[in-house]
């Protein structure tokens, strides 16, 4: 049976409560919810749903690419908007990271996110290929 491990980078904002950046089971890779926080000063970066947007999505790279995974093995996305009025800004911006084949995807609108931020998103991903058959290898 695949054991959990849990994910963890300094290229991401660290977990600002009890829960972990990631975590890798199996083949999949499951992030924690992302803002479009600095991962050096902790605070939401200015230029609004935009850039937040962008800066979620680097995030959101750095800890797949711990666990093994990339955007490009995205499977499905939820994303949480504090105003669904930004889904177009937002929307535009997420397309530049799936330009192809997008992953799976629900948006909600949350009353409130943590930080006082924009948007927040989290995704599901498999592995590449090449990291599941390192982990595969026997030690």
């Amino acid at each position: 049976m695949a054991r959990k491990s849990v994910l963890a980078t300094d290229q991401a904002p660290k977990a600002i409560g009890p829960y972990s950046q990631g975590i890798l089971h199996g083949d999949l890779v499951f992030t924690a919810g992302q803002l479009g926080l600095d991962p050096s000063s902790g605070d939401l970066v200015p230029g609004g749903v935009a850039a937040e947007t962008r800066r979620t999505f680097e995030n959101l790279a750095a800890v797949l690419a711990a666990g093994g995974a990339s955007l490009a093995t995205v499977l499905k996305t939820t994303v949480f908007l504090r105003d669904i009025a930004d889904f177009a800004a937002m929307n535009a911006v997420y397309a530049e990271f799936f330009p192809n084949e997008p992953p799976a995807r629900s948006t909600v609108q949350a009353a409130a996110l943590p930080k006082g931020a924009a948007v927040e998103i989290e995704a599901i991903a498999a592995r590449s290929e090449s990291a599941a058959r390192q982990s595969a290898r026997p030690a």
